[in-house]
């Protein structure tokens, strides 16, 4: 018999709760070993809950009962939830978790500390919530080199993205109604500002490439500043703008980074709507494989949740000693070094002038028809492949001649 204790009974936390008691016979035959909760850590007080002989606002009676072999952390943060994990692996327990930012930002050392005390550190359900993706490449993919991960990596931005491009609601109205059906946060700037999917694809590349990707250092950018213009001309060029992390290996180095980005609607990500998130993965052996499904929710991350539960009783007595390696050298490549493709939209006060000028600065390019629907005077067009901070030291050189009135759209190309 195991049993487990949940640390924050929020919505991730009521969740695992629930699945393991609704579940209990076939995770326990999964698991070859019947599982219960017994604990449930939380400070605060809760009416009418269901569980409410299991609550504790006492962590000894966690860390202290050596009968609890597996702690489940939802608590979130960098805080609390990173001194008790610290503690519940140091007195040998094994620990689940759901925190991104705790495992993006302290992973090596938890993992470190999981193994010399030969427990497992395992969260699957930090990135893409219900979608299986850390298992598989941790094991399914585990024969491959992996060149590159190409994600919609958060479920809020994809819904007000497809709110914004299917139904021409402004970034404003998509924002509420999302904040309205529960889909983000009263504080939404994670989301939006692009860190939470920054937190996902440095550990999606961090189990990737073995080797530790600081968060800090990957080149982000949100969706605030997408209009239904850029919607409209991604349109008209056969594109979808969707948030997109992305990594790949570049002589030795990883590229990375978060940021919106023109889709081709043949991509398979470009058809990813609504708060279902999509992961393509691409190895030397396999090609592309594609992982996809609801990003967030309380049931779909309970879910990853308890699968990392029952792989740990199914193997609790074989720690894997997965350790992510602290490259002593700058192991992230310089965007700006990247060549790529953008898209660029300007509003400009002569247009002849204006459409010479980019002429001379920039070749030959690809331009996208304005139409009526903007009312602005605008030039749009996707330059050619380039270093990207040569495009963007030239494009803050339009901004600056005297027949341009405002660089309005600068948005990366997804070339493949």
């Amino acid at each position: 018999m195991i049993f487990v204790a949940v640390l924050g009974y929020g919505v991730v936390g009521s969740g695992v709760v629930e699945v393991i008691k609704k579940n209990r016979l076939s995770i326990s035959q999964r698991a070859g070993e019947e599982i219960y909760v017994k604990k449930i850590l939380d400070i605060r007080d809760f009416d009418d809950c269901p569980d409410k002989e299991l609550l504790t606002k006492n962590s000894d009676d966690v860390f202290n009962d050596d009968s609890i072999s597996v702690v489940v952390e939802t608590i979130g943060g960098k805080g609390i939830a990173y001194e008790f994990t610290k503690t519940a692996l140091s007195k040998g327990k094994h620990v689940i978790t759901s925190n991104k930012e705790l495992v993006a930002t302290h992973g090596p050392e938890l993992l470190r500390m999981a193994a010399d005390n030969n427990v497992h550190y395992h969260f699957e359900a930090s990135v893409g919530g219900g979608i299986p993706i850390i298992r598989p490449l941790n094991n399914c993919l585990a024969a491959n080199e992996i060149n590159g991960i190409t994600g919609i990596l958060n479920g809020t931005t994809n819904y007000i993205l497809t709110q914004m491009n299917r139904y021409g609601k402004d970034f404003n109205t998509a924002l509420k109604e999302a904040q309205a059906n529960g889909y983000a946060e009263a504080d939404p700037t994670a989301d939006i500002e692009g860190h939470d999917a920054c937190r996902k694809i440095a550990i999606l590349s961090s189990i990737a490439y073995n080797e530790y990707i600081d968060y800090r250092k990957i080149s982000t950018e949100g969706i605030t500043k997408l209009t239904l213009a850029d919607m409209h001309y991604a349109e008209i060029s056969g594109s979808v703008i969707k948030l997109i992390g992305r990594s790949e290996r570049v002589d030795g180095k990883i590229y990375a980074t978060v940021s919106p980005a023109f889709i081709n609607k043949s991509h398979p990500l470009a058809n990813v709507e609504d708060v279902f998130n999509a992961i393509v993965v691409r190895g030397d052996a396999i090609g592309d494989a594609m992982f996809y499904g609801r990003g967030a929710g309380k049931l779909p991350t309970a879910s990853a949740v308890v699968a990392d539960v029952i792989d740990v009783v199914k193997h609790k007595d074989n720690n894997g000693k997965n350790i992510w390696t602290i490259n002593t050298d700058e192991n992230i490549m310089d965007a700006d070094l990247m060549e790529t493709r953008f898209y660029i939209r300007l509003e400009v006060k002569n247009r002849d002038e204006a459409e010479e000028l980019v002429k001379t600065m920039f070749g030959q390019v690809d331009w996208i028809p304005s139409e009526i629907k903007v009312a602005k005077e605008e030039l749009v067009f996707i330059s050619e492949k380039e270093a990207e901070g040569v495009l963007r030291k030239k494009v803050k050189e339009l901004a600056h001649n005297s027949c341009i009135k405002e660089v309005a759209g600068f948005i990366r190309v997804l070339e493949d």
